[in-house]
């Protein structure tokens, strides 16, 4: 019987190898190869090729390992002995209220206020009559070599004759005289909201100058001509190709000012179409319901009974992660938004006024699982925060729900220790790479040295990662965060971290590629190049371990790939790009300037 069973299996094996020998062999969908592969992974740091297949990496190696792994199908990319990582993972940064980027002329990274300036003038000359001049946040006056914001008199010279704002993050915003005369400052009509405050001349006039919070300056962006349904999209599509210049291929959206799904409209049409070329999960925040008492009441009535969605539904007919709704935040009450003015002293909340609220709005999203994230920039108003979170995990324990606190620039040993043992993590961001030099004015250079605690937090253990909150607050580029991690240089050049509180170049490439993946609850799936996940990942221009400290900030792409698809080339890898569709409208600042900021504008 034995021998039986032995001639049956040889039969059988001796059939199939002979049927397997006259299948054709079925190749990797893409190969690289002659890289320097950074692959994120303990077991394999280093490589020299990958492959993909159906979206994912299936194989990592040397050249000729992987180059077996071709057929006559498999698209083949030599990289030329340059450094390859995996794709950037930005996980606090707001796509969806750029639905006007086309209409605004973009000053990051430019090197001078004289130029930034100049394209003030150029692009007045070609703004139709009743459109504006606007500069939306994005840069930091430490930029320029001057060192300085622009004055009220410079503007008004560069934009005579068209409505003009300048804004300067949410601290500041310069108005010519015709932009305050369509928003009435001086009158009603002008959104007069708390902490705003209007700079007036020795005889009593306004200059233009308004300085205040996020809300004053939320509400003057809605009081400008808005876009078309058709310029959105074209916004939307350069926003995206944008980070895609930058290596990024997954971009959390921190909540839209309008929220899911009308705020989705053009992200929804990207994924219809399969031109959705980063992965997008997004928080939640519902504006504007008469109907519900609070922000949060009014998200737990859209997601379960207007457009139901269960946390980690993603929505995109293709690509995993692509349109997923992650939770709700970051700004789940009004009264306890302590904003981001490096310029102002902190905005202190009080303390049972946040433990009031906190214990009654996230009481609401924990019994309903759904994952949340709160904007808090001050340690003084964390402490509040987590006291009701402790009390809340007594009664209702969270379960492995996830949750974080975003921005934490000041956040303190003790409360880093109290986020860690409550399950949540800290989404940090680079406004202090941005406006390090402010902070220094206002806080003073010991404790913006200490600000935020990269060292402790790296070392505690708790999930982790550094964030851009683009586009308004900081620039949308995350290599300017790396490199002000890694060297403690803010954009002005200055040292604003203490030595004791960088990080090493592998630590601070972690934050923004694996680190994220906690908060999408993506660990096994996305970070890393190792089989099985996703393959998402960028060629650089410049060799980020090797390069001198000054360099890693001019880092940008190549060759930028999400699952498995090419989404940016640049320079020979330019022809794997996919083409844009022609920026709307044609007078748009983008067609003439680009978005940030080389030598070619």
């Amino acid at each position: 019987m034995k021998k039986l069973i032995v001639l049956v299996v040889a039969i059988i094996f001796g059939v199939n190898s002979r049927a397997q020998s006259n299948e054709q062999f079925i190749g990797a969908d893409m190969i690289v190869f002659n890289a320097k592969i950074s692959t994120g992974s303990l077991t394999k740091p280093e490589a020299s090729a990958l492959a993909v297949k159906r979206g994912k990496f299936y194989a990592v190696g040397t050249d000729a390992e992987i180059l077996g792994l071709k057929d006559k199908n498999t698209r083949i990319i030599d990289a030329g002995g340059r450094r390859l990582i995996p794709g950037v993972n930005d996980a606090h940064t707001h796509i969806l209220n750029e639905r006007s980027f086309n209409y605004n002329v973009r000053w990051e990274g430019v090197p001078t206020l004289k130029r930034a300036l100049e394209m003030l003038s150029e692009q007045a000359k070609r703004t139709p009559e009743g459109q504006w001049v606007k500069v939306i946040g994005g840069w930091s006056p430490y930029q320029f070599e001057e060192n300085r914001l622009p004055t009220i008199e410079e503007i008004r010279k560069a934009v005579p004759d068209r409505p003009a704002i300048v804004q300067y993050a949410y601290n500041r915003a310069f108005l010519n005289e015709l932009a305050m005369k369509v928003f009435g400052v001086g009158t009603d009509r002008f959104p007069a909201l708390p902490g705003t405050v209007f700079e007036k001349d020795k005889k009593g006039n306004y200059t233009g100058i308004v300085e205040g919070y996020t809300f004053t300056f939320i509400s003057l962006e809605s009081m400008v001509p808005q876009p078309s349904n058709e310029e959105q999209l074209s916004s939307i599509t350069n926003v995206i190709h944008q980070l895609n210049r930058f290596g990024v291929t997954s971009a959390v959206d921190g909540a839209s000012l309008i929220g899911f799904p009308q705020g989705h409209t053009q992200i929804q049409q990207l994924a219809k179409e399969n031109r959705l070329n980063v992965r997008m999960p997004f928080i939640d925040l519902q504006f504007g319901d008469p109907d519900s008492a609070s922000l949060v009441d009014a998200e737990i009535k859209a997601v379960t009974r207007k457009s139901p969605i269960s946390p980690g539904e993603n929505m995109h007919p293709t690509m995993a992660h692509g349109h997923e709704y992650e939770g709700a935040g970051e700004l789940l009450r009004e009264e306890l938004h302590d904003h981001e003015n490096f310029d102002r002293p902190e905005v202190i909340i009080d303390k049972e006024v946040m433990r009031r609220y906190i214990k009654e709005d996230i009481s609401k999203l924990v019994e309903k699982g759904i994952p949340f994230r709160m904007h808090i920039s001050y340690n003084e108003n964390i402490t509040p925060f987590l006291d009701a979170l402790e009390a809340i995990d007594q009664k209702t324990p969270f379960d492995g729900l996830r949750w974080s606190i975003e921005h934490a620039e000041t956040i303190d040993l003790n409360n880093i220790a109290r986020v860690k043992k409550l399950g949540g993590g800290i989404a940090l961001d680079m406004k202090m790479a941005m406006h390090g030099d402010g902070f220094i004015k206002t806080h003073g250079v010991e404790k913006a040295s200490q600000t935020p605690r990269l060292r402790q937090l790296v070392d505690s253990g708790v999930p982790l990662t550094m964030t851009t909150d683009a586009f308004r607050v900081s620039s949308y580029n995350p290599w300017i965060g790396i490199s002000w991690m890694t060297t403690g240089k803010s954009v002005s050049g200055s040292e604003i971290l203490a030595k004791n509180n960088r990080l090493t170049r592998e630590e601070a490439l972690k934050l923004v590629t694996v680190g994220p993946t906690w908060f999408e609850d993506q660990e096994d799936e996305m970070g890393k190049i190792i089989p099985g996940h996703f393959a998402d990942f960028v060629l650089l221009n410049k060799d980020y371990f090797t390069i001198p400290d000054e360099e890693i900030k001019t880092i940008s792409s190549l060759l930028t790939v999400v699952d498995g698809r090419v989404v940016f080339g640049a320079q020979e890898y330019s022809d794997l790009s996919p083409k844009l569709p022609e920026t709307l409208p044609e007078w748009s600042p983008f067609n003439y300037f680009g978005g940030y900021y080389n030598t070619k504008n």
